[in-house]
């Protein structure tokens, strides 16, 4: 006869479908009792999962009906996020638990399409989630949300509150500057005006901010990596040789930091025809698999090239919310929830549960 131990241990052990892990790194068993032929259970999930928690709960309900030899199952799965640590040198942000820097090592990969779709993903799937669009010289964030044009409000004079788009806080140079006008800056004042973005909007408890970086490796992202809390970096990549070269050196780059690297996204994958719907690898195949498997990072996923997704991020409604139940969607997901898990396996930050200590001379 199974015991409560034998079945907290196997779902414990269980991989959680799709995520590549068992559920004891990206979650926990809060409670499993067997009652006779009955089990009551109650899983935590340590990444949002809103929109698949059925299947969730279905795929552990399995497991505990075989530990028990069949009998009914009480199945509970909820999802709890929770704040992980930054670099050594910086403080994690006020109502901000984790921040996420999306990036690429040059442009043109679909690096800001990505990180919209990410925040979406994110948001759909139950958590509180910001973007803060970090690549001063071509924000593109507002657009895709559908609220450029639009100016942030102030209470009190210092500091501004996040735009909403999609159920999304954003904020971004471009909501402070004309479209049309060159931001002729040098890389201090770049820094200079982000820190500002950053630590002066009014961030409304977030889980997740998704930071949509400047592409490259320069001076400018490599201040920006030294002086934003980041939790873990994500690298955006196409098969191409030419992209996978740049990626590695971004890659390094976070590393050099202590920035941990949650995984690698390929985008641009195959092509499919809008015609005819033929898939092709145009730019290449692999490259994002083996540039993994040589830096033992995860590939969290791979992504199309399809002119649907450019069509609807320009129009202001980014796949995931254009169309949520599509392929593509369910891809972003995917990812998304990939992402969020590996970050769960990081380090905690537990910086917020202790109190604050001051010595004082009273000599």
């Amino acid at each position: 006869m199974s015991s409560d131990s034998d079945l907290k241990s196997a779902l414990a052990g269980a991989i959680v479908p799709g995520m590549d892990h068992p559920l004891r790194d990206v979650g926990k068993v809060l409670r499993a009792e067997i009652d006779g032929a009955q089990a009551k259970v109650e899983l935590e999930l340590d990444f949002p999962a809103a929109t698949c928690i059925a299947e969730y709960e279905a795929f552990f309900a399995d497991i505990a009906a075989g530990v028990l030899g069949g009998g009914g199952v009480d199945m509970t799965v909820t999802s709890r996020i929770k704040a992980h640590g930054v670099q050594k040198t910086l403080k994690p942000l006020e109502n901000v638990s984790n921040i996420i820097a999306i990036a690429s090592g040059k442009g043109g990969v679909g690096k800001s399409t990505t990180a919209a779709n990410l925040a979406l993903a994110l948001a759909q799937d139950g958590a509180r989630v910001g973007v803060l669009d970090a690549d001063i010289y071509g924000p593109s964030q507002p657009l895709m949300f559908g609220v450029s044009g639009q100016r942030p409000t102030s209470d009190d004079g210092e500091t501004m509150n996040p735009l909403i788009g999609h159920d999304v806080q954003i904020m971004s140079i471009g909501f402070l500057t004309d479209a049309d006008q060159p931001m002729v800056w040098r890389g201090p004042m770049v820094t200079s005006a982000l820190n500002q973005l950053l630590t002066q909007t009014r961030w409304d408890n977030l889980d997740y901010l998704i930071v949509d970086m400047p592409p490259g490796t320069g001076d400018i992202q490599l201040t920006l990596s030294q002086q934003v809390p980041v939790s873990g970096a994500v690298i955006v990549t196409t098969p191409q040789d030419i992209a996978l070269l740049d990626a590695r050196k971004g890659l390094q780059m976070f590393r050099k930091v202590s920035i941990p690297v949650l995984g690698i996204i390929e985008n641009m994958s195959t092509h499919i025809c809008s015609k005819c719907g033929l898939e092709e690898s145009i730019f290449g195949s692999g490259g994002g698999e083996k540039m993994a498997a040589d830096f033992e990072v995860e590939l969290l996923g791979q992504l199309p090239l399809d002119i649907r997704i450019r069509e609807q991020t320009d129009s202001g409604t980014p796949t995931v919310v254009a169309n949520p139940q599509g392929a593509h969607a369910q891809s972003y997901r995917q990812i998304a929830r990939r992402m969020a898990a590996r970050l769960a396996i990081r380090g905690k930050d537990y910086s917020k549960l202790f109190p604050k200590i001051v010595v004082e001379n009273t000599g």
